[in-house]
């Protein structure tokens, strides 16, 4: 019996530009997880979850699961990381045996809010098939291979970052800048100390669930248009992430708070932002602390100065029924 896991994550500095070329700082949430079990079989069999029973006790129950959860589950992604993973052998010349299994996934990741839950399920997924077949695939190309899955197999639109910080974990700055991308397929990736972080909280609102592929809408068209705006934003923010690199290594959190609350203001005017996102933004900024998406919308991370402040924080969310936690990093 082979057990796997791969946490959730969340966006600080320079998220969205991770798909175009820009830099970000991301961090991992332990606090929720996608856990896979793989043992041989005679036959080989993705086993469901209970996101992928279509089965409701009413109506009512399927709206709502359907409106938290989308349309699909997650054997599909799996099976299109299977598809990729014996790509990547082939082009490696790496033999594999014969062996059959079953792969059994659940995740406690609050679905389709920006926190990585699919990719979660991705890593975990190949982390477990590497160990059964004893293939040893470099970090780099692990979350190259992930991404793939999705943008290649499936055809998501998703950005690198959430694949690299949760093969490196911890705290990760990453740099996507074209030149790496397209020469070798993957950036510069520095783990930082997590210990250089000030307080960070996360706060997320189930209600607001939607896929990455309805936040970012026509970004990339505009983007591969040449448009201005889009292509100063994506500029600005990886500076975002360039600063907020030195502010952590400085241990200026002043600046750091800043450059959380400006990432956001930034994507008002390039993205619609709903009005409950908004709401979020807003009400933790009214609180005390500093806040900006995690990653593409319904989650919200920043940073706040004591527990005074983390009080008055889940205080003013808790009417609007957000969830606050505090990541667990290592």
């Amino acid at each position: 019996m082979i057990e796997t896991y791969a946490y959730a994550r969340a966006g600080l500095l320079g998220n969205p530009s991770d798909g175009y070329f820009g830099k970000t700082i991301a961090l991992l949430v332990k606090n929720f997880r996608a856990r896979v079990l793989l043992y041989p079989s005679s036959r080989l069999e993705i086993m469901p979850s209970k996101a992928d029973m279509p089965i409701f006790e009413n109506l009512d129950d399927l709206y709502c699961t359907t409106r938290w959860r989308g349309y699909y589950g997650g054997i599909r992604i799996i099976q299109a990381l299977l598809v990729r993973f014996i790509d990547y052998c082939r082009d490696e010349g790496i033999a594999l045996e014969d062996r059959n299994f079953t792969l059994e996934y659940e995740s406690s990741i609050p679905l389709r809010l920006g926190m990585g839950g699919s990719s979660a399920i991705i890593v975990a997924a190949l982390r477990a098939v590497c160990r059964y077949f004893d293939v040893d695939i470099p970090p780099p190309s692990q979350a190259r291979l992930a991404l793939e899955t999705e943008t290649r197999e499936l055809e998501v639109p998703a950005g690198p970052q959430d694949r690299v910080v949760q093969v490196y974990e911890g705290l990760v700055y990453m740099d996507f800048r074209r030149e790496l991308m397209e020469s070798r397929g993957y950036g510069e990736y520095e783990q930082l100390d997590p210990n250089l972080l000030p307080n960070i909280y996360l706060a997320y609102r189930t209600s607001l669930s939607e896929g990455t592929e309805v936040f970012h809408n026509n970004v990339r068209e505009r983007w591969r248009s040449g448009d201005p705006a889009v292509l100063d934003a994506m500029s600005t923010w990886a500076h975002y992430a360039e600063q907020g690199r030195e502010a952590l290594l400085k241990r200026d959190y002043a600046t750091l708070s800043r450059l959380i609350d400006a990432n956001f203001d930034l994507r008002t005017k390039i993205f619609r932002i709903s009005e409950a996102n908004m709401e979020m933004i807003q009400t933790a900024r009214k609180a005390g602390a500093s806040a900006n998406f995690a990653g593409s919308g319904g989650a919200i991370a920043g940073a706040y100065e004591n527990e005074e402040t983390f009080e008055a924080l889940t205080a003013a969310m808790k009417p609007l029924g957000v969830a606050v936690v505090k990541p667990r990093i290592l």
